[in-house]
């Protein structure tokens, strides 16, 4: 299934003494990059958290907010990270001495700097933190990838009708090169009467000039390829794994070949017929861009 790497997703989650709100974002991204921004006290449970999302999400660029909020009914330690408040402190002071700006720095301002004074709890009991903050997890990376693969459907759709369409003008291209070299034949016998009025045509030399055209102008060979890497591309469309990298290296052999056919062709229709087929490759490579 195609899924797009744009989405967004939230969940909520609690117990009786605690309770999480979870928000994921991805945007397109050439690798999965994911960044987690969560309270400190959860590090050791890091390695769970990556390993859930990471199981759905193979490409993107992913951040993930956690919010932990408690109903006030746990003893707890508040603890200040002095070397975290110094660096605030710092950046507010080169801000200040940059921009000429006189107010110092408030301990109101500096406190509600994240992670600045953490809560500690005494008893904080890591497994029922993650039971509990699992199921906001789930909850908004069903809604994240539920919008990922409704964006993808639609992705799926247009470049569907798009592979369509170039199939059309290799069709075109195709009719018109059955004729290219009679053609030619034509119109070279046609010239050389112009030219040697009265005098008898050297068929062998006409033979000879046309399968030299033939040679050189032959694109039977690129348009069976452009025609196989379009069915496989549109094969690629229907797997049920990531497929944006496989998309894009099948991209690049459509445009290659359709580059060869405009270099060997000498016929207008065709040259142009090509660039129509270029203009849908862009525009297929701009929207792979954000298939996972």
């Amino acid at each position: 299934m195609i899924k797009s790497m744009t989405g967004f997703g939230r969940g909520s989650s609690d117990s009786s003494d605690i309770s999480f709100d979870v928000e994921i974002k991805t945007v397109n991204h050439r690798y999965c990059d994911l960044n987690i921004r969560m309270p400190k006290s959860f590090m050791p449970i890091e390695g769970k958290i990556r390993s859930l999302i990471l199981k759905q999400i193979s490409r993107g660029k992913v951040d993930v907010f956690i919010t932990q909020n408690d109903y006030g009914n746990k003893k707890g330690k508040a603890i200040l990270d002095e070397d975290l408040m110094e660096s605030y402190v710092d950046c507010l002071n080169k801000i200040k001495d940059k921009y000429g700006i006189k107010e110092q720095p408030s301990i109101d301002l500096i406190s509600k700097f994240p992670d600045v004074i953490t809560l500690k709890r005494e008893d904080e009991d890591l497994d029922e933190i993650w039971s509990v903050l699992k199921v906001a997890l789930e909850d908004a990376l069903n809604m994240l990838l539920n919008m990922r693969e409704k964006e993808g459907a639609k992705l799926k759709g247009d470049i569907i009708l798009k592979c369509n369409l170039i199939q059309k003008y290799l069709d075109k291209i195709n009719k018109i090169s059955v004729n290219l070299v009679e053609e030619f034949r034509n119109k070279l016998r046609d010239r050389i009467k112009e030219l040697r009025d009265g005098y008898d045509l050297d068929e062998e030399r006409i033979a000879m000039e046309v399968a030299i055209f033939a040679d050189k102008s032959c694109i039977d060979e690129e348009i069976v390829r452009l025609k196989s890497h379009v069915g496989q591309f549109q094969d690629t469309l229907t797997l049920d794994e990531p497929v944006g990298r496989k998309l894009d290296f099948i991209l690049q052999e459509m445009n290659r070949e359709a580059n060869t056919i405009a270099s060997k062709s000498t016929n207008l229709d065709v040259t142009n017929l090509v660039i129509n087929i270029k203009n849908e490759i862009e525009k297929i490579r701009e929207q792979i861009q954000n298939i996972e």
